[in-house]
C-alpha cells in the first residue's frame, strides 16, 4: 500500500483488481506466489492463491483487512512488558525483524501458517501445552 497506493481503490472495484495488488503488493510475496504459477515445488498452490483472492472477495473484507494492516503496522514492535506466558513462531522471512536467538529454526516462507498449516499448528498446539 505504500509503494502503489493507488492500487487500493483496485480491492472494490474488480476481483481481477484485487488479485492484482495481493499477487504484486510486495517483491517477496510476488516471488512466493509466482512460484505456484511457475510450477516450483513446495508452498502454495494455484488453488490455494484463488481461494485465497476469492475469500477476500466474496466476503468484501479485502479494505477492512488493509486497514486493520496499516493500523498495526507497529504494534507489533510496540509490544513491550508482556506478563502472560506467551509463545512466539518466528520465521525468517518475517517483516518485523526478531532477535536471531529466536530465529534458529528453518522455517521456508512470508506466508507460514497459510502455506505450512500443519506446522504452523503444532507450533501452536506446543506454545500452549505447558497451560494446560
Amino acid at each position: 500500500m505504500g509503494l502503489r497506493p493507488q492500487t487500493l481503490s483496485a480491492f472494490a472495484d474488480s476481483p481481477v483488481g484485487l488479485a492484482s495488488f495481493m499477487i504484486d503488493h510486495n517483491p517477496a510475496g510476488l516471488a512466493l506466489i509466482a512460484r505456484a504459477f511457475d510450477g516450483g515445488r513446495g508452498g502454495l498452490t494455484r488453488q490455494d492463491v484463488v481461494e485465497n483472492i476469492s475469500l477476500y472477495w466474496l466476503t468484501g473484507t479485502a479494505i477492512s483487512s488493509a486497514r486493520l494492516y496499516w493500523e498495526s503496522k507497529y504494534s507489533v514492535i510496540a509490544s513491550k512488558g508482556v506478563t502472560l506466558p506467551v509463545a512466539v513462531s518466528v520465521f525468517p522471512e518475517e517483516v518485523y525483524q526478531v532477535p536471531r536467538s529466536w530465529a534458529q529454526r528453518v522455517y521456508p516462507n512470508l506466508i507460514h501458517a497459510w502455506e505450512q498449516p500443519r506446522l504452523f499448528s503444532a507450533e501452536v498446539r506446543a506454545g500452549f501445552r505447558p497451560l494446560r
